[in-house]
């Protein structure tokens, strides 16, 4: 959910001695009501300025976007100058008319492989042939298991940030107890994101109508490597 800058180390794994998780227990729509109160006030408060611009310009770069350009973002936090739709990520029922597309805010893998299958078809659906789509993860395999740990600890501001992680490998997911502190004040919450290997990746967006022409590691255009904290992926609608 939000971005790893974890220390290298074992990352904690479900093994044959821990107990299965329950039937259910994994809620698909977790993120329906995560995203409130002191979670979003800390999220605000997370993306600091410059890394906004930064990201802002890599946009205009990776999209090439013109003036007049119609833009659909999703699952991205709120900006100016927007019409905002609240709907699923699994279900974009617009279809031809957007220019371009991106998911910024590590959203990518927020719903199962099936639903993730679903919303590229959507991006898809909603964009016109030749356009872009950008979106960014934490959650690729090839970057997420070589940093994941099971505790972590973040001061920022007047929050305290506590993270508990558990990798369920059949399930294919990291489930987190997030734990926000503000003063007197004390939330927890639990999620669930699933995990892709970059090869599932580019499989789902070829099934989807997509091409992939970038793969980066950071707004600056490093080129993505192995145990890169993050992905940056620049797709073509064909």
């Amino acid at each position: 959910m939000f971005r790893h800058s974890f220390s290298r180390g074992a990352y904690p794994m479900a093994t044959a001695n821990d107990p299965a998780p329950a039937r259910g227990s994994i809620d698909p729509d977790w993120f329906r009501s995560f995203f409130t109160g002191i979670a979003l006030d800390f999220w605000r408060q997370a993306m600091p300025p410059g890394a906004t611009r930064a990201e802002v310009d890599f946009l205009v770069r990776a999209l090439q976007l013109a003036p007049g350009a119609r833009v659909l973002a999703v699952a991205t936090p709120a900006s100016r100058h927007a019409t905002f739709q609240v709907g699923d990520m699994r279900d974009l029922g617009r279809q031809g008319v957007f220019d371009r597309a991106f998911a910024l805010g590590n959203s990518f893998g927020y719903v199962d492989p099936a639903g993730t299958r679903a919303y590229l078809a959507g991006v898809a659906r909603s964009l016109r042939p030749g356009a872009r789509f950008v979106f960014d993860s934490g959650y690729i395999a090839e970057s997420l298991l070589t940093h994941l740990t099971e505790h972590e600890r973040h001061e920022l501001g007047e929050f305290v940030f506590l993270e508990q992680n558990r990798y369920l490998f059949e399930q294919g997911c990291v489930e987190t107890s997030y734990t926000f502190a503000r003063g007197a004040e004390r939330v927890t919450r639990k999620g669930w994101q699933w995990v892709f290997t970059l090869r599932e990746v580019r499989a789902a967006l070829a099934d989807a109508g997509f091409v992939v022409e970038q793969q980066l590691a950071d707004p600056a255009g490093t080129p993505y490597h192995f145990g890169a904290p993050c992905l940056l992926l620049v797709a073509r609608r064909y």
